[in-house]
């Protein structure tokens, strides 16, 4: 798919001289979800903010499906959506009143059809009438989104939507995003629950220190940078690994009941027939065995650890 969003060497450095973004290069492509993940103060808020009109840039440039956000800042700005994380509406107006209000101050001429699908789509319409004071946390959620909606943006962005809320309401988020993508709207989501984006997003990008240090296909990701564990549940006790098995780089678990011997899913051979034949040379003997992969979380860790 061809670009909707495309940043080019950004930098952001503040009065008091801290550098928040540091020649950051980014493109997002039309209809896809991606997650921005990093780190307190890595740079993401200020990255969105930078891209909403919200923050101005030291250095370099964002076009918004070719309108430059300061060039052609109308233009750039009626094509996004901003859900920020903190829930900030007027608490004793109308949830109709507040969207269609959002919808105004984008010079958007008033268009009930388009705030009922909205409000609908959200599972919004039977609130229409409400004072915001009167929602629950979930539904003020889902309001920030209508609003965001409400001027038909081609590009939302989600800063922590589910921040705070329980599982269940969660999931329904995730409905409701992905619903979204498949509407046409490109989603670009920051999260800090790293499962949220291992379930939802087509690429992952990693900030850390206001640098971008990754980006990938999340199945890409997976499959490069996550590593294999087989575990081996033993007859017997181990003490110690034998010399003879120093080579696998084997370690001792649960007590000594446990050999784990991680593998590269990169690699040629993984090895493990070679481990199987040698173990039982050694005397070794299990009762069971089992494999896992690391998680997109444990990958996440490992990559900004690196970059300390």
């Amino acid at each position: 798919m061809p670009d909707i969003l495309t940043i080019s060497q950004l930098s952001k450095t503040y009065a008091g001289g801290f550098h928040a973004l540091q020649d950051v290069n980014l493109a997002i492509r039309r209809g896809e979800i991606f997650a921005l993940l990093g780190p307190n103060g890595a740079g993401k808020t200020t990255l969105i903010s930078i891209v909403c009109g919200i923050v101005n840039a030291s250095a370099g440039t964002v076009l918004v499906d070719g309108h430059d956000i300061v060039r052609d800042y109308r233009a750039a700005r009626a094509l996004i959506g901003l859900v920020p994380q903190e829930l900030t509406t007027d608490a004793f107006e109308t949830v109709w009143a507040t969207v269609s209000f959002s919808r105004g101050l984008f010079g958007k001429p008033p268009n009930p059809a388009h705030i009922e699908k909205v409000l609908r789509s959200l599972s919004l319409w039977d609130k229409k009438d409400n004072k915001i004071i009167t929602l629950s946390g979930g539904m003020k959620r889902r309001l920030l989104i209508a609003k965001a909606l409400s001027h038909e943006p081609q590009i939302l962005f989600l800063d922590e939507p589910t921040a705070g809320v329980d599982v269940e309401l969660r999931r329904d988020m995730w409905q409701v995003v992905r619903a979204l993508r498949d509407s046409g709207v490109t989603i670009i989501l920051t999260t800090h629950y790293i499962d949220e984006a291992e379930e939802m997003a087509d690429r992952i990008g990693v900030i850390s220190k206001g640098e971008i240090i990754l980006v990938e296909e999340k199945a890409e990701l997976m499959r490069k940078l996550g590593r294999k564990q087989l575990t081996l549940h033993l007859q017997a006790r181990l003490a110690e690994i034998p010399g003879a098995l120093g080579a696998y780089r084997l370690e001792l678990a649960a007590g000594g009941t446990e050999l784990v011997y991680t593998y590269d899913t990169q690699g040629e051979r993984t090895g493990i027939t070679a481990l199987l034949k040698d173990l039982g040379a050694a005397g070794i003997r299990f009762r069971d065995l089992h494999t896992s992969q690391s998680s997109l979380e444990e990958i996440f860790v490992s990559l900004v650890s690196e970059r300390q």
